[in-house]
């Protein structure tokens, strides 16, 4: 579907010139950061530290340096990195080449960067010392399935000081060529081009892809400017702010904040690997304000032991959530921390979150447990979101605030994707109607906010009857034993599918008798819900995740598919 030309009746004739049109662009705020800041720290990974005049400096070395080997537009650039310095300054020198950016998952295997690489068709690779040999591996997958019609990206190993050098020798030897030498061949001052349409791609994302191969979304430069300024205003987020990667920046481009903080002026703490202690010791002590984070991270840094933990914090930190439902229990004990969470919710195709909990003053008002359920809902459009709706599945009308009836949560807007690569076939499914089709089921309230009750293929039928398998867990996680639990759909003689617990338990519960212990907790569940939400069957150990830290509920329904049915009762 093409969008109408034909221009609408207006006052005047006046034309669109140089002078006052240009193609919005997120790679401004860092020529703007250099100027008004340029002594202010940028980027802080251990002991290195950068301004923003040298984070400035070294982007458009990058640029020049990726130019001077005819790398510019049409091209991808792929990242293999947590979060370094180099990943950030990815951010801006590889659009500023005209090229177009892809920050792969590191916690994927190499058959899948295997895919990714090839069907995006990477001229370069920039590689962390860590993950050399992933990539190798990948790339011999490539080579080895196109035999001699492979020609092989240009390779860029990052040395990390704070690592063991040996893995830097081994790619050097293998011929990479050092990031740091890399960038000096580059001109400092290099005259970079932003791109003359806005709608050029910045970047190019995969989804996680639990079931079938990965989607690549590609996101236009002018949804990566308009977020990254939606980004600081749902989240009070300060000039000069000072931000925890702890969210990955190969994760939806970090949300966008890797622009936004340029728009900022802000300061990025690098945090190439996540534990509870790390995000507290960052928080005492290197002045951190902001930081974003699935609720698996949350998780971990309410149940942190004492010794991990500094405590009371010494400045209100604020905490954006999503990637997940976060459960209200869990939202609850962040505040009691001293925690000032900001729960958002949205997908890589929404140039990551898009919806935000929009917080009032009167819920300040409400006791903790209401608070927390309130404050569990996903919320409304972001600033920069123009349509946010939840629809009939079959009619496409929307569905009435009444907070039980189920749609479709969709999506329109210039937040949106302009689509998978080379995937006509999905686009036109993802697209139907005029409208971006999430996948998510959710509910519209009476105040307009939106919640989600699960993907499309979570919802348990039991007698006829849906299931929110989110509103069990969320209630399951109360419970004092559990540390993470996720609630699929077992087939069950009488009705068909019941709920099936997947439960990993605390530290310091006693797992030897999990009769007793399952027990307990289907005894909780059948006081805290309706009859037919409780669990029928509860399974202990750990969760199968996928590389971003989702559950891959896929692999738990496939399991309590292989436990059989749940036989009909005797009774």
């Amino acid at each position: 579907m093409t969008m109408g030309s034909e221009m609408e009746a207006d006052i005047d004739d006046l034309p669109k010139n140089p002078a006052n049109y240009m193609a919005l662009t997120p790679l401004w705020f860092l020529d703007r950061a250099a100027l008004v800041h340029p002594n202010r720290l940028s980027v802080v990974h251990g002991p290195r530290r950068f301004t923003w005049a040298e984070t400035y400096r070294r982007c458009r070395r990058l640029a020049s340096a990726l130019a001077a080997r005819s790398i510019g537009p049409g091209c991808t650039v792929a990242v293999i990195a947590p979060n370094i310095p180099a990943i950030y300054e990815a951010h801006f020198g590889v659009p500023m080449a005209g090229a177009v950016l892809n920050t792969v998952n590191i916690r994927l295997n190499a058959a899948t960067i295997a895919f990714l690489l090839g069907h995006s068709s990477a001229a370069v690779v920039i590689v962390d010392q860590e993950f050399f040999t992933l990539a190798e591996e990948a790339l011999k997958i490539i080579a080895d399935e196109k035999k001699g019609a492979f020609k092989p990206p240009f390779l860029i190993v990052v040395g990390d000081e704070t690592c063991d050098p040996r893995a830097l020798d081994h790619a050097l030897r293998k011929g990479a060529i050092d990031y740091e030498k890399f960038l000096e061949s580059g001109d400092p001052d290099f005259a970079w081009k932003p791109p003359k349409d806005e709608w050029q791609s910045i970047a190019l994302g995969y989804t996680s892809g639990t079931t079938s191969s990965p989607k690549g979304v590609v996101l236009h430069h002018r949804g990566a400017y308009l977020m990254a300024l939606s980004c600081a205003l749902i989240w009070e987020m300060n000039e000069g702010a000072v931000y925890l990667w702890t969210l990955p920046m190969f994760h939806c481009n970090g949300w966008c904040y890797a622009w936004t903080l340029a728009a900022l002026c802000g300061t990025s703490i690098c945090l190439r690997q996540v534990t509870a202690k790390a995000v507290y010791s960052a928080i005492a002590k290197q002045g951190v304000t902001h930081f974003c984070a699935a609720p698996v991270v949350l998780n971990s840094i309410v149940n942190a032991p004492p010794s991990d933990a500094i405590l009371p914090l010494p400045r209100v930190v604020r905490v954006n959530t999503a990637g997940a439902a976060p459960p209200p229990s869990l939202l609850a004990e962040m505040t009691k921390l001293g925690f000032r969470v900001t729960h958002t919710y949205g997908l890589s195709e929404t140039f990551g979150p898009s919806v935000v909990c929009a917080w009032k003053p009167e819920w300040d008002l409400l006791p903790l447990d209401e608070r927390a359920r309130v404050h569990a809902r996903q919320g409304v459009r972001y600033v920069g979101l123009e349509g946010l709706d939840v629809v009939n599945l079959k009619t496409m009308a929307p569905v009435p605030a009444d907070g039980t009836t189920l749609g479709e949560i969709v999506m329109r807007g210039n937040v949106v994707m302009k689509g998978y690569l080379k995937n006509p076939k999905a686009n036109a499914e993802t697209f139907a109607h005029g409208w971006y089709h999430s996948g998510d089921i959710g509910v519209k309230h009476p105040d307009g906010y939106i919640e989600v009750k699960d993907r499309a293929k979570d919802i348990i039928i039991s007698g006829g009857e849906n299931i929110s398998s989110l509103e069990v867990e969320s209630i399951l996680y109360v419970h004092p034993a559990v540390l993470e639990v996720s609630v699929v759909a077992r087939p069950d003689e009488q009705w068909g599918e019941s709920p099936c617990a997947f439960v990993t338990l605390k530290d310091g519960v006693d797992p030897s008798n999990e009769q007793a212990l399952a027990e307990d907790i289907i005894k909780f569940s059948r006081a805290k819900m309706p009859a037919y939400w409780v669990p029928k069957s509860v399974v202990f150990g750990p969760l199968p995740k996928t590389a971003t830290g989702k559950i891959k509920k896929h692999e738990l329904r496939t399991k309590a598919k292989e436990m059989g049915p749940v036989k009909k009762s005797r009774l």
